[in-house]
């Protein structure tokens, strides 16, 4: 008897002694709803490098050029500019690296004018001019330079999209839409004496392409310009793509002229993307109109695809396409005339990332999640990356739920197809 019932009274002594052992511990009920639902990190493992290899690429190319303009070193900084323009020299994700020095000769400009744009009307006493005058009188100094005419008009272009804003046509107050006029307009008189250009310079006809945006060209003028792009460097897609854009009835052109013009720049490129031309003409289109998605020629776009990721098995190629399959196209709530299409490619993002994909670029499906939108003013880039990741990791677990109900984990490795291994 324990030191305790000696204590007791007499009476629950004898109950103490009568009572039956304690039963032996019963182990708790595996109730599936009380169990802990598995993250998707741990049911698929995948490197996510961060920065990626294409973004430090970006960035030092980037910030040199930014820092050469704020040491007032301007004709060092046209002299790379010019070297890069005209080497073609590209990122390893194919973005043009004249294109990314001029971004960031320009990029103080900007960034200040589109901060005191925010809201879609500057405070009254906000240094809105400073920055482009600064520019003006470098152009001045720097007279019959064409790659500081570039940034300077690239600037004024830039600088009226940030006037612009994303409100609608008929939203636009009467004082932005007069600074959005003034500064194509002054782009425009900045490119005039290059327009007969014989140096056969990309950045110089990427700048005039960027005009079309404030003008009214009709849709012949627009592939003529953008045709002359593309034939410059043909490896650099982003052309185009923009090129498909501004094709479509809502800019300057039709959907028979995109479909033409999809399939003449396929058979000009075929030497290096095979079929992809015709895909990259209609990758920005088709995410944002519903008819030109139902137009589409889906068996010559999927080839398309299978050709850009065989002459460009890159990390940020694969990720891109992925995204825009699974979640750009995929994600895409709509009943109507083009949602076979959209699940035939949506459909793709599961050979896409089995036999492609070897790491997750976040940034990519952030901004595939919002279709690619040129006007979105990302607050946090961290945030934005964290959610890009979120619904990276939601769809590639989705892809591999057969592997993943058989109580297995699938991990990707560089070189290789993603192995499923035992949980």
């Amino acid at each position: 008897m324990t030191f305790l019932s000696t204590l007791l009274p007499s009476a629950l002594q004898g109950l103490l002694a009568k009572a039956p052992a304690a039963e032996p511990e019963v182990e708790p009920l595996d109730i599936p709803l009380l169990r802990r639902r598995p993250r998707p990190d741990e049911l698929v493992r995948i490197a996510c490098p961060d920065p990626t290899r294409e973004e430090l690429h970006r960035d030092r190319h980037q910030h040199r050029a930014q820092w050469l303009v704020r040491q007032e070193r301007w004709e060092e900084m046209a002299e790379a500019l010019q070297a890069a323009d005209q080497s073609r020299d590209m990122t390893p994700g194919a973005m043009p690296v004249a294109e990314l020095m001029a971004f960031g000769a320009r990029a103080d400009v900007i960034l200040a004018a589109e901060h005191a744009l925010f809201d879609g009307k500057p405070a009254r006493d906000a240094p809105l001019m400073a920055g482009i005058e600064a520019l003006e009188h470098v152009l001045e100094e720097h007279a019959g330079n064409a790659m500081i005419a570039c940034v300077v008009a690239q600037t004024h272009i830039d600088i009226a999209w940030a006037w612009r804003g994303t409100q609608g046509e008929g939203e636009m107050p009467p004082r932005n839409r007069e600074a959005f006029a003034a500064h194509f307009d002054r782009a425009q008189e900045i490119l005039a004496p290059y327009d007969q250009d014989t140096t056969g310079s990309a950045l110089l006809a990427a700048t005039r392409c960027a005009l079309l945006g404030g003008t009214g060209a009709d849709a012949r003028a627009v592939a003529d310009r953008y045709a002359r792009l593309i034939d410059l460097n043909p490896a650099n897609p982003r052309p185009m793509r923009a090129m498909g854009h501004h094709l479509l009835p809502r800019w300057h052109g039709s959907y028979a002229q995109l479909e033409l013009e999809a399939r003449r720049t396929a058979a000009r490129t075929e030497a290096t993307w095979g079929a992809g031309g015709y895909t990259w003409v209609q990758f920005d289109a088709i995410s944002c109109d519903a008819q030109a998605c139902a137009n589409l020629d889906v068996p010559f776009f999927i080839e398309g695809l299978r050709d850009i990721l065989a002459r460009r098995p890159d990390p940020h190629t694969a990720n891109l396409l992925a995204a825009y399959c699974a979640s750009a196209i995929g994600q895409v709530p709509r009943s109507d005339a083009a949602s076979e299409v959209r699940a035939e490619i949506a459909d793709c993002a599961r050979w896409i990332v089995r036999d492609h994909m070897t790491e997750l670029h976040p940034m990519l499906w952030a901004h595939a999640a919002r279709g690619f939108d040129n006007n979105l003013r990302v607050r946090s880039p961290s945030r934005f990356a964290a959610a890009g990741r979120a619904d990276a990791m939601r769809i590639i677990t989705g892809l591999f739920q057969r592997e993943i109900e058989a109580g297995k984990r699938v991990v990707f490795t560089e070189g290789r197809r993603p192995i499923a291994m035992p949980g």
